[in-house]
């Protein structure tokens, strides 16, 4: 019996990379004195390494050789990424990172027969709360597993293993909304049933392994298009459609 919906945030919610996580990344970048620019282009060659300060990292040893890091380069990392953070709540408070369609009508409906709501992602924690204030609200999610509080990220299961363990419920009890290669590696890891909602970003990843595959989770006036998977008639998520799987 399905009993709870445990979303990803980052592109599942909303389309966060695109419209937040790198344009606060540039103007960190632009604040600390650095001609570093993150292109729609490149930020998708980066987006597979998960979390913010890693993906800086990466940066650093794959995409400038020239630059000469500095002796205490974790806490230059560290502080470029709290910069960014900074940034990116602004872009919220600015109101400029709207939910994708069909999230706040899923989750209402899921909360009006009463069920378990949480949230599994590798973005921070003070970003994600972030993020749920301003469009949602986090009391309405009994578990937020968000940041460094796993000792590994996504691909790895660690996220998802540990909502579980705070929800006390098995996987066939839970269905989840991922929209990256890496995420969903990392819910079917944890053997959850995992419903691809893919963006301009990730619809040429590797989904195999996904449940469905949309391009959204489709409104009544805004169906969505099933990239794989029967849907039937259906032409956005509910919770009929997913009791059904």
């Amino acid at each position: 019996m399905l009993k709870a919906l445990i979303f990803d945030v980052d592109g599942t919610l909303a389309e966060t990379e695109r419209d937040g996580h790198r344009i606060a990344f540039n103007r960190a970048f632009a604040t600390a004195g650095l001609d570093w620019n993150w292109s729609q282009e490149l930020y998708g060659k980066l987006l597979p390494v998960a979390g913010g300060k890693e993906r800086i990292r990466f940066y650093l040893n794959y995409y400038c050789s020239d630059f000469k890091k500095p002796d205490r380069l974790e806490e230059f990392i560290a502080d470029l990424h709290y910069s960014k953070t900074q940034y990116y709540q602004d872009l919220l408070r600015w109101g400029k990172i709207p939910l994708r369609p069909g999230v706040k009508r899923l989750i209402d409906e899921a909360r009006d027969r009463n069920f378990r709501l949480a949230i599994a992602t590798t973005s921070s924690y003070p970003t994600t709360i972030a993020l749920l204030e301003k469009t949602l609200d986090p009391a309405w999610f009994e578990v937020i597993g968000a940041g460094d509080i796993v000792p590994n990220k996504k691909p790895a299961p660690d996220i998802y293993l540990y909502v579980l363990e705070k929800l006390n419920l098995e996987p066939s009890e839970c269905v989840v909304f991922e929209d990256s290669e890496a995420g969903l590696s990392a819910s079917t890891g944890a053997n959850l049933k995992t419903i691809v909602t893919a963006n301009n970003y990730t619809k040429s990843h590797n989904f195999a392994k996904a449940t469905l595959i949309l391009n959204g989770l489709g409104e009544p006036d805004r169906p969505f298009l099933s990239l794989r998977g029967g849907v039937g008639d259906r032409n956005y998520v509910d919770i009929s459609l997913l009791e059904s799987l």
